[in-house]
């Protein structure tokens, strides 16, 4: 009799493709946790910058180059043009105020004053003489005068006296007309003698205004050339040192040349070029800071210069409070410039991941520190340490802030020490 024989339900070939039906399972599983899923990168943690969100003062600062200047400096320009005939001082020197600088020479100039004195001499000659010929034509005039007078007397006293005698039929009316006549006539002479005088009075005093102001025309002259040949010797119009001082022994110098400068010594000032873009956000009264020897120092603008010359334009900065010792004339400072005043915000600090994210997004580390990942954020204001952060991140967090350029598309950074 046949005898049933029991079909076993798991045999070696039934669990040989059961097992590879599930590692094909898995294995497609896999691959699309790996490649569907976000996509991840490994990252050495020494090789990133990881730094934290925190909430603190902040304040919108440029930094700007700045030239220290003196706070007053007078040019010197020769007025006169000349030979360098001897310098009294060299660049560099303190001087006092009207202190010689150098001598110049000019025979021309030296010429032009000894006529022009010699001019002056002969119109003041000129003048003393009309006002003598003047003082002896007055006293001649009033010589005649009297003379003048006395006639008028003379002839009035014999007209009265034969006007009673011919009352009295003493004397003819022949003889009454020739003294009436005779008085008449000193009559007329007086007036016209004391017309003559009033005349030659007004044409003297005419004549002698015209030549005082002849000669004191020619005086002021004479003056203004005696100024330009004392222009000859340069001297410091104040007190201060003496810089950019060039001129040698022989050289000749023409008017109006730049012979150097005289910075005074009542402080200094501090001149910075700025770029074009802030023109609208600069003003009077903002300040800025610089450090110096491990010191820090408060500046404040005073005067805004609004030429803008290739594509900048300059301020004037006067110190606040206290001023640096060992500061020099032309040297250059690192200056941070406030255009804000200081606010509370939350900030992350500056780096290489800007370029990459236009400040959208940023590389935000999970608590566990084993990963980054993207979040959006959103940023404002910037100053050279910080961007203030508007939306997105919170005091605390810690971000990647180094450069993404590497980095592609992934969205997770695994975090990894070598």
């Amino acid at each position: 009799m046949d005898r049933v024989i029991e079909k076993k339900t798991w045999t070696f070939k039934r669990i040989l493709t059961i097992a590879g039906i599930t590692a094909i399972a898995l294995l497609i599983g896999a691959s699309y946790y790996f490649t569907a899923g976000k996509s991840r990168l490994n990252v050495d943690t020494e090789r990133i910058t990881i730094s934290e969100v925190k909430k603190g003062p902040f304040q919108v600062t440029i930094p700007i180059n700045g030239i220290v200047l003196p706070q007053t400096s007078i040019y010197l320009d020769a007025q006169e043009g000349g030979r360098v005939e001897q310098k009294f001082v060299e660049d560099g020197t303190v001087m006092q105020e009207g202190q010689p600088i150098l001598r110049l020479s000019n025979p021309d100039l030296e010429l032009s004053l000894a006529n022009q004195e010699t001019s002056v001499f002969n119109v003041l000659t000129q003048m003393q003489i009309a006002r003598n010929n003047a003082q002896q034509n007055t006293v001649s005039r009033l010589n005649q005068m009297a003379e003048v007078d006395n006639a008028l007397k003379e002839a009035e006293r014999l007209y009265n006296l034969n006007k009673k005698l011919i009352a009295q039929k003493v004397i003819g009316s022949q003889e009454y007309l020739q003294a009436e006549n005779a008085y008449q006539y000193q009559v007329r002479r007086k007036k016209l003698t004391e017309d003559i005088m009033r005349q030659d009075s007004a044409t003297n005093k005419i004549q002698l205004q015209q030549q005082e102001q002849s000669y004191l025309n020619m005086k002021k002259a004479l003056d203004l050339m005696k100024k330009k040949v004392g222009d000859l010797v340069v001297k410091a119009p104040i007190g201060g040192q003496l810089t950019s001082f060039d001129a040698e022994i022989g050289q000749n110098i023409s008017a109006g040349t730049r012979l150097g400068q005289i910075d005074a010594a009542t402080g200094f000032k501090i001149r910075a070029d700025i770029d074009e873009h802030y023109i609208s956000n600069v003003f009077t009264g903002l300040t800025a800071k610089f450090t110096f020897a491990n010191k820090e120092y408060k500046l404040k603008i005073k005067k805004v210069y609004t030429q803008v010359v290739s594509n900048r334009f300059q301020v004037d900065m006067e110190f606040v409070g206290e001023v640096p010792q060992g500061i020099r004339r032309g040297q250059t400072l690192q200056i941070l410039l406030a255009l804000s005043d200081e606010t509370e915000a939350i900030l992350v600090p500056k780096g290489g991941f800007y370029q990459t994210t236009g400040g959208n997004w940023i590389f935000k580390v999970s608590e566990d520190g084993k990963t980054a990942y993207r979040v959006d954020i959103q940023l404002n204001r910037q100053n050279p340490d910080y961007y203030e952060v508007m939306e997105g991140l919170k005091p605390g967090d810690k971000v990647v802030t180094s450069s993404y350029e590497n980095y592609g598309n992934m969205e997770i950074l695994v975090l990894k020490k070598e």
